[in-house]
């Protein structure tokens, strides 16, 4: 049942590297700590992947196990509170995949994100007509109140762009985005206008990566790379596909998206030649009409 989902959060990741870290340094195998607690061991995997949230009574069993200190007990009974709380994919855990339930609570929480797209606007970026018609052509066989989730779910994450310590994006996107009409060519020129309007923003940089860039190595498809005000935070990289999302981490992965962003960013236009084109191709839309 997906209201019964364990959706990742920032907290409940941290909380897991936290209590597989603790476990290691006492010297405990999971068969030990199982015996010597009771717990699972299936239930123990699920709690240090940060797959399931312990129960507090299961919390403070490893803790004592594991001989921590005032600090670390206070800190990790912080932290299991901070999990429990619902993140801000809650309202949509039913109608998205629960990698974007979980992508939409880091997003929340990250201090910027570095997006390449290939066919269509971000969906952080998008209007609700656009988005209506993108999940439309793309799950044509979606019930209309889980459409109507889904839609709203992209235009509620917006609010990252606007709170009081905004994320900070930086998109690089695909010239076919802008080229291709979605939903019409109202409904795209509103997208167009959305988007210049959104380039207004200081925490907010666009570019475009022209057809005549020739190949380029985001052909693979659409991904995210999410870092966190919080060192104790790894990155994170978001991949989107038709066989399903996926969250990545780890350092060798982190570091060639993060390789493949910078040379992305670098075939694309400047941010001032990128609203150029986009001004230009709402222009053309203006005159098609709807």
């Amino acid at each position: 049942m997906a209201g019964k989902r364990t959706v990742l959060t920032v907290g409940l990741r941290r909380l897991a590297a936290m209590l597989l870290e603790m476990r290691e340094d006492a010297q405990l195998g999971k068969e030990e700590v199982s015996s010597r607690t009771g717990i699972n061991i299936t239930t123990l995997y699920r709690i240090e992947t940060a797959q399931a949230r312990p129960q507090r009574r299961t919390l403070m069993a490893m803790l004592d196990l594991y001989d921590v200190d005032d600090k670390q007990r206070e800190e990790a009974v912080e932290l299991l509170s901070t999990a429990l709380k619902p993140g801000m994919a809650r309202a949509y855990e039913g109608s998205v995949s629960e990698v974007y339930a979980a992508y939409i609570n880091f997003e929340s929480e990250a201090l910027s994100a570095r997006h390449y797209q290939t066919s269509t606007v971000p969906g952080l970026l998008q209007t609700y007509e656009y988005a209506n018609a993108v999940i439309d052509t793309s799950m044509p066989k979606l019930e209309a109140a889980m459409m109507e989730s889904r839609a709203k779910a992209r235009m509620d994450r917006a609010v990252n762009l606007t709170k009081e310590e905004p994320l900070e994006l930086w998109v690089v996107m695909d010239e076919a985005a802008i080229r291709r009409v979605v939903g019409g060519p109202v409904t795209m020129r509103g997208q167009l206008e959305r988007l210049l309007q959104e380039i207004k923003r200081k925490n907010v940089i666009l570019q475009i990566l022209p057809f005549d860039a020739g190949a380029h190595p985001g052909m693979a498809g659409a991904f995210t790379l999410l870092d966190f005000p919080n060192p104790a935070d790894p990155e994170l990289v978001y991949l989107e596909g038709l066989a399903g999302d996926e969250l990545i981490e780890g350092h060798t992965e982190i570091r060639r998206f993060g390789v493949i962003f910078d040379q992305l960013r670098a075939m694309a236009l400047s941010p001032r030649d990128s609203a150029a084109m986009i001004a230009a191709a709402a222009a053309e839309l203006a005159e098609i009409g709807d």
